[in-house]
């Protein structure tokens, strides 16, 4: 019995250390893909969020128990969230990466150009592709758009 005691009595006391931000238990970063946006839930209300650099990703409040964090460029920064009353509640890293499925990437000398291929393939807007590539993409695109719109 006193070993029973002496293990609740640890248990108990490592919950009562161990932060209760949704992020605090893994050194890992929380990873978005760029152009895309994740959820994130937390275990206490948050009042404030801070992001390092938003350059490389934004993150508002949908509630006060739910953010939505959206990966803006490729790179890491960090992401600090604040309760009320200014505790930190969550301090974490994030790595914005590529999503690399479905997608090819082509070199003509140094001009590079992506692809996304699902099923056939497309030119998609990808950051350090070519900028006449990107510039011709980017106006096929809402050439697209502006047709489609009812007159």
């Amino acid at each position: 019995m006193p070993l029973l005691r002496t293990f609740a009595a640890l248990m108990t006391a490592a919950m009562m250390v161990v932060p209760n931000g949704a992020f605090a238990d893994t050194n890992e970063p929380i990873s978005v893909k760029v152009n895309m946006a994740r959820i994130l839930r937390i275990s206490a209300p948050a009042a404030t969020v801070i992001i390092g650099n938003p350059g490389v990703a934004d993150v508002t409040i949908q509630d006060p128990q739910t953010l939505v964090l959206t990966g803006k460029s490729y790179g890491t920064t960090n992401l600090i969230v604040l309760d009320s009353a200014g505790n930190p509640v969550a301090d974490t890293m994030v790595s914005v990466v590529q999503a690399v499925s479905d997608t090819i990437t082509q070199y003509n000398g140094l001009a590079r150009t992506t692809l996304s291929c699902n099923p056939v393939c497309q030119p998609t807007i990808t950051l350090g592709d070519d900028a006449g590539f990107t510039n011709s993409a980017y106006t096929s695109s809402t050439l697209l758009q502006s047709a489609a719109k009812p007159q």
